[in-house]
């Protein structure tokens, strides 16, 4: 079973670079996030036509918005509000029952709020709204008792191996230190296993994304992990291997995030 996250930041605008994505790579499932599109107009035939045939979404216009498309059954659309105003950023689903899991597990899929510009929430509201985010994230994770994935567009990169220069970026959105403990305060909160880096053990580079600001993003390399897939412990012992797909951020009208990708022995 693979399984594939990927901010796509605009899922009509990169169709084509979607599919060429999904013939290459072959995941079962892929999770979408800043689909930006209202779920009428969302492409599910392009979805359909290469053998997803399970297309769950959560859309909103212009901004946000999230999705599962899939190859296998997938069932119980849940939509949380950790936002608290309604915008499309989380679904959650359960997938087909296995031999390890007979009941299923389950997949949520989220787009964590970018926080604006300066880490301040007195100055920036956007940046309290944040960090209050994570902290609901975290109440819900306190109460789960299932096997669970829990993936998407986290905006935070943890670790100072995850960012091109971690003195550069210590009082920049995304890296700050109080976005940081938010996001150790939600993986501990359930013993959550980061496979990224249970598969690519820092001090090793690991970036997801790249500013459409660097005209040279390869050669300048300032990249950050924003991108995460995480796994209670008992499915985390399943996976068998994680990969970042780095060469999608050179293809042609590319989303300035990349996709990743876990295969578990299920």
């Amino acid at each position: 079973m693979k399984i594939v996250s990927w901010n796509i930041n605009s899922v009509r605008f990169r169709i084509d670079i979607v599919q060429r994505f999904l013939r290459e790579a072959d995941p079962d499932i892929l999770c979408l996030q800043e689909t930006k599109v209202i779920d009428a107009d969302f492409p599910a035939d392009a979805f359909r036509s290469l053998g997803y045939g399970h297309v769950l979404i959560h859309g909103q216009r212009m901004h946000h918005g999230v999705a599962i498309i899939s190859r296998v059954p997938i069932a119980e659309d849940d939509r949380l509000d950790w936002q608290a105003n309604r915008e499309a950023r989380h679904i959650g689903v359960r997938l087909p029952p296995s031999a390890q899991f007979p009941g299923g597990v389950r997949l949520e899929n989220v787009y964590v709020p970018a926080g604006g510009d300066v880490p301040d929430r007195e100055v920036n509201p956007k940046f309290g709204q944040k960090l209050d985010f994570v902290e609901r994230m975290t109440r819900w994770s306190e109460s789960l008792a299932c096997p669970t994935l829990l993936m998407g567009d986290f905006n935070i990169a943890p670790l100072p191996e995850d960012v091109w220069s971690h003195k550069q970026l210590l009082g920049v959105v995304s890296h700050t230190p109080i976005e940081v403990a938010a996001l150790e305060r939600l993986r501990l909160s359930n013993s959550w296993v980061d496979l990224g880096r249970h598969f690519h053990p820092a001090p090793a580079r690991l970036h997801t994304w790249w500013s459409y600001r660097a005209r040279e993003w390869s050669l300048s390399d300032r990249g950050r992990r924003l991108d995460h897939q995480w796994a209670t412990a008992d499915v985390a012992a399943s996976a068998v291997a994680h990969r970042v797909f780095e060469d999608c951020r050179g293809w042609l009208k590319p989303s300035d995030h990349v996709p990743i990708m876990t295969e578990f022995a299920w």
